[in-house]
């Protein structure tokens, strides 16, 4: 997901985005989710298949 699309979104939740990156905003909308903020935590399985981030997630984990 691209990051307008994820200010978008945070601006939405009344989050301020601007100088955020974009693992600290995704993290950051997730916890104005109520779900737990582990956008690109390494050392776990994750099985939140049906979660906004999870195809950037596991893309970001790869890179590591």
């Amino acid at each position: 997901m691209q990051m307008k699309e994820i200010r978008q979104i945070a601006e939405r939740m009344n989050i301020r985005a601007a100088k955020m990156n974009k693992t600290d905003l995704i993290r950051a909308v997730q916890r104005a989710e109520g779900n737990a903020d582990c956008y690109a935590i390494g050392g776990h399985e994750c099985d939140q298949v049906n979660c906004l981030w999870r195809k950037d997630c596991m893309k970001a984990l790869s890179k590591h």
